[in-house]
């Protein structure tokens, strides 16, 4: 009974949505919470932003995925996407505990550890992309996509929010052990689930150089690194500009994590709503205004001095949680389109890949262009390019739609 339930539509995308989740309380301790931390510690904005380097394995696990891919696939009988996510979750709590023991205090060592971190959650996440697309049928795959940024916004809230909680109240490592218990229980009802079993023998063979022959996917590629230069460049020190205006670690754990719960649930499924009623490509124009609008007032915020506190966490919210999640869920659903179902991990992880790369670059950027030029500046830097591109976003989506 168990098992037929966790094999039906609804417990396959529930069983997805709590990997995404645990993979998302790990980006949002790694990028959101200790950002924040290090703040309050006085470290500078420059070497803050080398956290951002926590990216390079997710975007370098294409160089993997196709080993990864073939080996979840074999020529016949069930997938072992859950051995993969096994043994990746085991390496995960393992580092988590070694993070613990650590502390923010030994920042070169701590941040080794996380980007060991980072290399067995992004290998299990070319096996989860790879499952959502072959075992949910088309009809149902706008609940995978909801799954993954509904469940991307409920973990970055847990690990940003309720994790710098955990940290005010009870310390580093008592925060960071309570973050791997609940990765623990959130990897259970994948684990627990029945492996998909291929009816015949898999003829195709997955590889990195049959996704880039599609023109489909270039056009992609190129659409997902001028997007999320757009949407994610410009919040990458929201954690830090909170500091500065004065919120300690327990109010920024209080706004991201209620806070961007909230706002980040009911906007992805507003955008799941409105991508179905208006398209991707109008989804994520809209989106793009949207942040463009958010950050300049943000930027003019920086620059007065004089705004409330409230308007400015009220900004920042709308930018770094509901923007970004209505205007991910529309890039999602264009990455879902593209990607072949024969081998579905790595193209998503391609797509995903260019994601990281462009945001790892940025937040590295984003540090620098904070530091020298300040805050008021680095804003509306941000917002400007998010209106200026927006027609570019709308030509690349169309032609990555089209493209044969």
């Amino acid at each position: 009974m168990w098992a037929k339930r966790l094999s039906s539509p609804l417990g396959i995308v529930l069983a997805l949505g709590g990997l995404y989740v645990g993979q998302s309380i790990l980006g949002g301790l790694a990028f959101i919470a200790l950002p924040s931390v290090l703040r309050e510690r006085g470290v500078a904005l420059d070497q803050i932003g080398l956290v951002h380097l926590i990216s390079l394995p997710w975007a370098l696990k294409i160089v993997w995925a196709a080993a990864v891919e073939r080996y979840r696939l074999p020529p016949a009988g069930a997938t072992r996407s859950r051995q993969i996510v096994a043994v990746c979750g085991l390496l995960t709590v393992l580092g988590l505990t070694a993070v613990s023991a650590i502390g923010p205090a030994h920042w070169l060592p701590l941040l080794a550890v996380l980007v060991a971190i980072a290399f067995a959650a992004s290998t299990a996440d070319i096996a989860c992309d790879g499952h959502a697309v072959e075992t949910l049928a088309l009809r149902h795959h706008g609940w995978g996509n909801a799954a993954q940024v509904g469940g991307a916004y409920l973990g970055s809230a847990i690990g940003s929010g309720l994790f710098l909680i955990l940290v005010a109240r009870f310390g580093w490592s008592s925060a960071v052990l309570a973050a791997a218990g609940m990765i623990v229980a959130l990897l259970l009802p994948f684990l627990l689930s029945p492996a998909p079993i291929s009816p015949g023998l898999r003829s195709h063979r997955p590889s990195l150089r049959f996704a880039l022959q599609r023109s489909q996917m270039r056009q992609g590629l190129i659409l997902a690194a001028v997007y999320v230069v757009l949407q994610k460049w410009g919040v990458s020190m929201m954690g830090p500009f909170l500091i500065d205006v004065g919120l300690d670690l327990e109010s920024i754990g209080l706004v991201n994590g209620f806070g961007g719960l909230a706002i980040g649930l009911v906007c992805a499924l507003l955008g799941g709503g409105l991508v179905r009623w208006m398209g991707a490509r109008r989804v994520m124009l809209l989106a793009l205004l949207l942040q463009g609008a958010a950050l300049g007032l943000l930027a003019l915020a920086a620059s007065l001095g004089t705004v409330p506190r409230g308007a400015m966490v009220g900004l920042a919210l709308a930018s770094s949680s509901g923007i970004m999640a209505l205007g991910f869920v529309a890039l999602y659903a264009q990455f879902m389109a593209i990607a072949d179902p024969r081998q579905a991990g790595i193209d998503f992880t391609l797509l995903q890949g260019m994601d990281a790369i462009v945001s790892m670059a940025g937040g590295l950027g984003a540090g620098w262009v904070a530091q020298h030029l300040g805050f008021a500046s680095y804003f509306l830097i941000a917002a400007v390019l998010a209106v200026l591109a927006a027609p570019v976003v709308a030509w690349l989506a169309t032609r990555a739609t089209s493209a044969a």
